[in-house]
Formats: structure tokens, sequence, C-alpha cells
């Protein structure tokens, strides 16, 4: 992949210094085993080529994603897929491009070309691809307005909106840097993939005898990953969910319910597609094992235990509806008519929501909720009662020399972003959002004392929700919580509850995506400023195209999203647009009283904030009993309840495999394979992701967009077309058997 790879690689050996004695570097072994501790601030790194391969891939990824996302398995395609596609480019240019200085003498001097295409180069570069890589959350208003709702929102409207929800985070970014990037034990997990990668594509690797160089593993992985994919990508695609219960009993709605990876409980039911695996979880050989391990008992506990116990008993009627569905109901079964229950003036007609009458759940859907209230307060006491001490001292220290580990001692080399840069992103941009909101009420409905209070709320969680991020690679979502405040405060105004839930949430998940490649600059030691540029100016390009795409596919794509009129098998589906427009409806347009409240139907649901209060209690209480018991202390009980949050729109089948390779990779390979781990886990999950990515693309360039597809058993779904169907007696639904 890289030629003359002893000379590239030269710059970085070149600089550097002994490495540090043991006491200084990370006490994170997984980070000691795949950062180097090591530096050369020679190396240039904001170049030409940063410019022009950054601004590229950050166009490039915004456009796929989005236009990837309103299909039906959402294709992510991640960093890593340009981190790869860069590195020909990048010594490419370094061998073409002119080496001669301009303004050579003055303070505007530069050179196209400084030398040999570097580490730090394509670290900045991959920022800009981040930047890219997220979808921002604020188009789902856009889809939900424009598509579900039918209603009028301009472009500009909407530019201003997605600009503002996705800087405002910078804000947060830079209140919490001392806590969530210097700190050692802060290690974002998810960086160690692109570490890893980083080094195979740039250092010269000795290889063992026998073995493979990391730089060898990544091709042969990649090669594999993308030849492989043309199965479940076109040929094959119900290796993407294998229900092999269902094409036993073929005609049984109960085994249907259970086996069923798409539409039931999954029993037995496995894919083997890497993008089914990564879609929803993120990367399972990115997850540390505790965390991999909480997530299977919460995930098991709910989907095998507390949901069939439920709908079996007919808790909330749970037979009149599928046992899996994200859509809302009627009381006999039927789909909810939405919009007759909308005035002129896009606000809830009451009286008509009254002869249309109550709307329900599916059971699991109810459930999902009540996972996520208790994950809110469990986050809150989690954090306080195991890491309140340490945030405390951090506080108080401000980072004493002896709490800072190699890593942060290079990075005090380097010019620091002042924190009033920061601060003033934050104010201009709450300041923006303010006269947005005011000046086009009639298509945002959000108040100000709504903005303020969203913002009220990020600042408030970036912190607690951070940590639990930064330590187990999992990130406990603020949607529940600001859907709720803002549906009884203000309710009946579906956008405003929208616009709410983006603000309150989506500014500190921003933050959140911003302090983890904040994080792997450290680990890499980019200059924060140079840093800083690149986030800022890849967000603003990510916005943009973004948008354009989102307009464009739904001003193109006929019918896209809905689901009743669009022909079969037609990948458009939009599924996670369906589940932002049902929250939208259910705590915004009819609000959470009449749900979740006194006029509800689902009000014991709220228990559940007082046990995800009490769980992390139970949990210290016991580790503060047996503190010779090790295992206690990793039962994190967010990541426990935050292991369906993703559901729907993820299924059953992407957290079987999802845990599957978990377990080998994080249990299996770590505990008995620790040299092949350190070695090549991480490269092995950044080649499947750019093998799929690279024939992803390919595939629907040369096959989707020419019409092309084949339709046989194996391109049918999983085979469980009962899985759907209710069970309650007397309940007629087109498709399904009468019980």
């Amino acid at each position: 992949m890289i030629e003359d790879e002893e000379e590239i690689s030269a710059p970085l050996l070149r600089h550097r210094p002994p490495p540090p004695p043991p006491e200084e570097n990370s006490p994170v072994e997984q980070v000691a085993m795949t950062v180097p501790p090591t530096d050369d601030p020679t190396l240039p790194v904001v170049t030409f080529r940063m410019w022009t391969l950054g601004a590229a891939a950050c166009v490039l990824l915004s456009f796929l994603n989005q236009f990837f996302w309103y299909r039906r398995e959402p294709l992510s395609i991640t960093a890593i897929s340009a981190q790869i596609a860069v590195v020909p480019l990048g010594h490419l240019m370094a061998a073409a491009l002119t080496r001669r200085v301009f303004f050579e003498g003055r303070r505007w001097e530069f050179c196209l070309n400084p030398g040999r295409f570097n580490v730090k180069e394509h670290v900045l570069i991959t920022i800009f691809a981040n930047s890219g890589a997220a979808n921002p959350y604020s188009i789902h208003i856009v889809s939900a307005v424009k598509i579900f709702y039918k209603q009028r929102l301009t472009f500009w409207v909407a530019l201003g909106v997605v600009l503002t929800t996705q800087i405002l985070g910078f804000g947060w970014a830079g209140l919490f840097r001392r806590y969530l990037v210097e700190p050692a034990a802060m290690w974002w997990p998810q960086n160690l993939v692109q570490v890893s990668l980083f080094r195979a594509l740039h250092e010269k690797e000795v290889r063992a005898k026998g073995g493979v160089t990391r730089n060898q593993f990544f091709l042969i992985a990649f090669l594999c990953s993308f030849t492989y994919y043309v199965f479940p990508g076109y040929l094959f695609p119900k290796l993407t969910s294998i229900s092999w219960l269902c094409w036993i009993f073929s005609s049984s709605v109960l085994v249907h319910q259970l086996g069923s990876g798409l539409h039931g409980l999954g029993v037995g039911a496995i894919g083997l597609d890497w993008s089914s695996i990564s879609s929803y979880l993120g990367s399972p050989l990115a997850s540390p094992w505790f965390a991999t391990a909480n997530i299977a008992v919460g995930y098991f506990v709910c989907v095998y235990v507390i949901a069939p116990t439920m709908y079996w008993l007919n808790v909330y009627e749970a037979k009149t509806f599928p046992i899996f569905s994200d859509d809302l109901f009627t009381s006999n079964g039927q789909k909810y008519n939405i919009s007759a229950i909308i005035d002129s003036n896009f606000h809830i007609d009451l009286d008509a929501y009254d002869r249309e009458g109550r709307l329900y759940l599916s059971t699991f859907f109810a459930m999902t909720y009540a996972f996520s209230f208790a994950c809110l307060t469990a986050t809150i006491v989690h954090v306080l009662l195991f890491h309140g001490r340490d945030l405390w001292m951090l506080s108080k220290s401000a980072f004493k020399e002896k709490k800072m580990d190699i890593h942060t001692k290079l990075m005090q080399n380097y010019n620091q972003v002042p924190e009033w840069w920061f601060l003033c992103i934050l104010m201009i941009n709450i300041a923006g959002t303010l006269l947005i909101c005011h000046f086009q009420n009639d298509q945002l409905q959000l108040p100000w004392w709504g903005v303020l209070l969203a913002c009220a709320l990020a600042f408030v969680f970036t912190l607690p929700v951070g940590v639990i991020a930064a330590t187990t690679n999992q990130t406990p979502g603020l949607n529940v919580i600001t859907e709720y405040i803002i549906g009884y405060l203000y309710p009946g105004y579906p956008v405003a509850n929208m616009c709410f839930k983006v603000y309150g949430y989506i500014s500190m998940k921003q933050a959140l995506i911003f302090l983890q490649d904040l994080k792997l600059g450290h680990y890499m030691k980019i200059p924060p400023r140079a840093m800083f540029m690149a986030q800022v100016v890849g967000t603003l390009i990510s916005s943009l195209v973004h948008l354009g795409t989102a307009w464009w596919l739904m001003d193109t794509v006929p019918n896209i999203c809905d689901r009743s009129v669009l022909p079969s098998g037609s990948p458009w589906t939009c599924p996670g647009d369906h589940v932002f427009y049902d929250a939208s409806v259910i705590w915004g347009l009819i609000g959470p009283e009449r749900i979740f409240g006194d006029l509800g139907y689902y009000s014991a649901i709220n228990w559940s904030f007082l046990l995800g209060a009490v769980a992390p209690v139970l949990v210290w209480v016991a580790h503060k009993a047996f503190p010779n018991q090790q295992w206690i202390r990793l039962i994190t009980v967010p990541v426990l309840l935050v292991s369906i949050i993703n559901m729907p729109p993820a299924t059953t089948v992407n957290y079987n495999s999802w845990i599957i390779i978990g377990f080998l990779s994080g249990y299996v390979a770590y505990r008995y394979y620790r040299d092949w781990w350190s070695r090549h886990n991480y490269v092995l999950s950044g080649a499947l992701d750019a093998g799929l990515a690279f024939m992803g693309v390919l595939l629907y360039l040369c096959l989707d967009m020419a019409h092309i597809s084949l339709d046989w058993w194996g391109s049918v779904s999983d085979g469980c077309p009962l899985a759907t169907c209710p069970t309650a007696k007397g309940i007629v639904v087109k498709g399904c058997p009468i019980f």
C-alpha cells in the first residue's frame, strides 16, 4: 500500500525520544499497548495536502452517509474509509506537487509540498472526514416536517437549525476538555481503532517469523471484506438476517415472533453481514469486554425475559399489536391516522383526537422508553458514586503534574486553544438560535425560553454522559428526557418538541464527538489549534453537504419514506426517520400527559426513573461490601440500561451478531491471544469497515442506479412475514391469520 515504506516512515522515527518510564505511560492497558508514547513536533501539519484531501473527504463522506441514511439498511461509511483512501493520494501529491516556496521570507510564506506525506497531516485529514461521517440529527426535523407531516419548512431555516445545532457543541467541548480529554482514565476506546490503523499505514514494522505485518494483515482483511460484501449486499441479502426458525415453521405466528431477527425476538437469528453487525452499536471490536458484557446482560434481560413476559401476559394489550414494532396504533391494532388529529395551525386538534381515540404503542416500544427513563437517572447516580470524587479532585487540582500521563505531558509543548474561543462560539450560537426561533416561530414553534432550557440541559449532562462514553464506548442519550420536559411544558407543538430535543440532546452529542476527536489528536500529538480549525471548517462543510443531499433526495425520490405506497422491496424506507417522527407524535403532538401522564395509558412507566436511580446504589454498596470482587465494579448500570436504546430501529439480529463478535474479540482474543489482539484487533475493525464501504458504494453505482436486481429466495428479507401479526382474538390485520 505504501511505496518506499522505510523512507516514508523515517521522519516518524528520526526525532523520537526514548520511551517513557513505565509509570508515566497510560494506566489503561489497551492505550499503553496501542498508542506510541512519543512525539515528533517537527512534522508539518497544516498543509495544502491536508486542506485539499480533508475537504474532499468531508464532502464525499457527508454525501454518501446522508444518501444511504434513508435506505432500509443504512450503510454507515466511517472516517476509517477515508483514512485509508487518502494514503496513496497523499503520497501522490507529495511526489507530484512543486516544492517551490511562495512569498519566501514574508509573513504569508507557504509551500504546496513540504516533503513526505506524514502521519500528522493524515490525522488532521481524518478529523475532517469525521465531520462528514456522522449524520446531523437535526436533519430528522427536516424529514419529519416535509415528508411525514407535509408542512412548510424553507431551506434557509433548515440550514440555520442544522448549523447552530452542529456548532453549538463546540462550546460544551471547550468547557469540559480538562475533564474528558486530558485525564488518562478518559481513554475513548473507539479512537484506538484509528490509532492502530495510523501506525499500520505509517510505521515500518518488522514481520515476525511466519507472521504478517499489520499493513499486510490490513490488506488481506480489506480485500476479504470488499469481496465478501457482494453476497449480503447484492447476491444473497438473506445473509443479513438468518432466521432459521422461520424456515422450519413457516406458518406459525408464534415461531415467527420468536425467530425473526428483523421483526421479532431473534431467537437463534444471526447476521453474516458486517453492516448489520456494526450499523447501530458501532464496531464490536472496539468495545471493551466489560461494556460488551453489560450490554449483553441488559439486552438478554429486556428481550428474552421482560418482553416475552409482558407480551404473553398481555400487559398494555400487547397481543393486539406486533411484538416488535415502531408503528403507532389504534385500540383495534390498526395504524393510527396522525394527519386526522392535526389542525390548520400545525397543532393538535383535541376534538379530533377524542374521535380517533387513544394512541397505543407496541409493548416493546413502550418498554424501550422505560429503559431510557431509567438510564437517565442511573447515569447521574453512577457518575456521582463511582467518579464523583475523581471529578471533584480534578476540578480542584486542575491537573497537577502528578496527574498527567506521558500523552498529556507531550501535549503541553503546544499552544493550547484559549477557552474564550469556545465560549465565543457558544454565545454566538445561542444568540443565533434565539433569533432563528423568534423570527421563524411559525415554522419552528420553539419559544425563546425553550432554547435556553435546552442549552441548560446540555450543559448539565455533557460531563456525566461524557464520562460514560469515554470509558465504555457507549453513549446514553438525552433524547427522551428532552422530549419529556418540553412535552409537558409546551404540549401540542411537534416541531417545537423536535427542536428542543435537537438543541438539548444533539448539542451534547456533538460535544462528545468533538471531545472524542480531541482525544484522537491528543493521542497523535496534533497541535490543538490546528485541531480546532479542522473541526470548525469540517463541521461547516458537512452541514451544508448533508442538508443539500437530504433536500435533493426528498425532491427526487418518489414517495420516499412512505412505506404504505413504496413498491415492495424499495430501499427508501427511512427506519431512523420513522422512529424520530413517532417520537414527535408521542411527545410533541399528543404530549406525554396523554401518553405517560395522568391522562395516559402508560403512566406506570414513570417508576423507571426511581428504579434507574436505585440500581447504581445497589452496585456501589455491593462493591464496598465486597471490595475484593473486582467484577462488581465492572457492572455499569447506565451501559446495561442503554443496551436497547437503539431498538427500534435496531433489531435483534444486530445485537445478536454484535455480542458474539464482541465476545470473541474482547474476551477470547484479548485474554488468550493477547499478542494477536494488540497487533491486529483494531486493524481488523478498520479493514472490515473500509471493505464494506467501498463495495457498498460500487454496488450502488454499478447496479442500483441501473435498476439491476435479483429476485429469488435469497433476496427476500428474513422470511418471517407473520412476525408482524397480532395474536389477540378478533383483531383483523391484512395478511395475518385471525385468532
